[in-house]
Formats: structure tokens, sequence, C-alpha cells
């Protein structure tokens, strides 16, 4: 798609318009088949009796359009609407199967403007109820933020996913409900130590750490703070960067509350990258390395360590 697109650019006139349309309808043709298989998937795996068998992706990054739609099944009827945010230009999204295929409504935020207006110019702003702000978060304003776009009280589905200040933005939300909770974890961080990068409201991924690998939470740390605010964990994705909460009063038998150990997930994917920015693929021992001396805050013991130091203290 990326070389039939450099390709028609390069011509001109009548020949560069008649490519271009067709382009159009090879996109919005591959959009339709993504969805209609989502539909079908959907169906077939609704029933799963665990949260990898339920996968399936249509617009997420990995399973976890069809995780969301095997929770969404368990917890009963739920308000039609959700926030977002850390969705880029929201091509890729938690909640865009939800949007699409649900009718839900929604809010996205993204720190980038540009992310945003692009968003906003694509037929699925006007086709469906989504709002869409750019801003960059923190636990100062996300309140402000959610609810100035009038979203408060109880919403079927929050998903978080800003690559840094996760556990502190959520912490703080007070202004909607959620059912449902979906919350990136930093699976380098381990499956016991509780915890997260140290707040700093101007937190940058890759400004952190050249390597890409210093974010975010251990998802012991999202379980902790989840259970203080009424959440259970009932699972990760197989890809292992997800975690999956559902408020408590919303808990069923087929989905039952599940302990971090018993679901933790090391990431496969290899994400590290060297201090020009290139991608080094490394595998998990050396990537570890990298950020293995850099400060985490463990939220329960309320104690800076190294990462490493947290990984190897006594439960």
């Amino acid at each position: 798609m990326h070389f039939l697109k450099s390709f028609f650019l390069r011509l001109r006139g009548p020949t560069q318009r008649s490519l271009a349309r067709q382009l159009r309808q090879l996109q919005n043709e591959l959009t339709a088949a993504r969805e209609a298989i989502g539909r079908i998937e959907m169906r077939q795996t609704v029933q799963a009796s665990d949260l990898a068998a339920a996968e399936f992706r249509v617009f997420s990054q990995f399973g976890e359009d069809g995780i969301i739609q095997r929770i969404l099944r368990s917890v009963g009827p739920t308000p039609q609407t959700f926030v977002e945010f850390g969705v880029q230009d929201y091509e890729e999204a938690n909640t865009r199967f939800l949007l699409i295929q649900r009718n839900w409504a929604g809010l996205v935020i993204d720190g980038s403007a540009e992310n945003m207006k692009r968003l906003r110019s694509r037929e699925i702003y006007w086709q469906r109820s989504l709002k869409a702000v750019e801003a960059f978060i923190t636990r100062e304003n996300i309140n402000e933020l959610i609810a100035g776009a009038g979203f408060t009280g109880e919403i079927g589905l929050l998903s978080i996913d800003i690559d840094g200040n996760d556990y502190w933005v959520w912490e703080q939300i007070e202004c909607v409900s959620p059912v449902v909770v979906v919350c990136e974890y930093n699976s380098l961080f381990g499956a016991r130590a509780t915890v997260t990068t140290p707040y700093d409201p101007a937190f940058r991924r890759e400004k952190a750490h050249y390597s890409n690998l210093y974010f975010g939470a251990s998802l012991a740390a999202l379980v902790s703070l989840g259970r203080k605010k009424g959440y259970e964990l009932v699972g990760c994705n197989s890809a292992g960067n997800n975690a999956f909460f559902v408020r408590r009063d919303r808990l069923g038998a087929d989905l039952p509350a599940r302990s971090s150990a018993d679901v933790y997930v090391a990431a496969r994917f290899r994400e590290s990258r060297d201090p020009s920015g290139a991608l080094t693929f490394l595998e998990r021992s050396a990537a570890f390395a990298l950020i293995a001396d850099l400060p985490v805050f463990d939220p329960v013991r309320q104690k800076t360590t190294s990462l490493a130091e947290a990984q190897n203290a006594p439960d």
C-alpha cells in the first residue's frame, strides 16, 4: 500500500487522479474486509472460556478487540461510552472496534495536534459520535480533560496507554467510573515488583532513556492500584503489554478475579533502541540490563529504588 502511494504521487494529471481513486477504493475495501472478519470472529470467540482464546485483531494492536468483546459479554449491559488516550491518529486503537461495530460514543486524547487534526479530517469522525482532543496528559489535568469533553459518571470502558505516567494518571481519575479498564503495563518491570516510573508531569518515554524501555508501571503495581479503586484484574493479552480490569461490582463467575502472578505475560516483542534511535531488537535479558539501574518508585512500600533492587526485594 505504501508503494502504491509513492508510485501515484510521481504521476501527473488524469492518471494520478485515477490511481488515487483506485487507491482509496482499495483502502475502503480493506477496511470493510477487516470489519467483516471482526464481526465473524466476534460471534465465534465471544464464548471463549479464557481471554487468550478470545483474542482477535481488527483495529487493536494485538488481540485486544476480541478480549474486550469477551469481557463485555461477561459484565452485561454497560453504558456504550468510552475514553481512550494515547491513540496517535486512532488508526490502531482499543476502542475503534466498539465505535465502528457497536456504535459506541467516545472521547480520544493524544498529545499530537497533528494526529488529532488527521483524525478529525476522516469520515469516521462525522459518521460516529467521537470527540478528539489534543492535550499532553498529566495527573493534574486528566479529570478536567475528560469532564470538559462531556464524559462523567459511569462509562463502559477506559483505555490507558501513554507510555509513561499511566499509573499516576489512572490513580487520579475520579470524574468517570468505567466498568472495564484496559491499561498498558511494562513487562520488563517483572511479575512481582510493585513499581512505576517516578511521577514527572513532563515525562516522555523517548527522552527518559534512549533505550525506549523505561516507562510505565509493572503489572503488580497496577493490580494494587486497581484494587484500591475497586477493580480486579481478569487477565492480560498474549502479547504481554495490556492488562484488563473489571469493576468489582460487575465481576461474574465466568470471569473471576486473577492475581498478577497467575496471568502475567512476559512480552516477546523487541522495541529496544540505541542512542541514535535505531531499533536493536534485544532479547529480554539484554533489554533489562539497559534499565536495571534506573530509579523506580514502589507505591506500596513508598520507596524509590533501582529496578534491579526492586525485582530482587523479598515479598
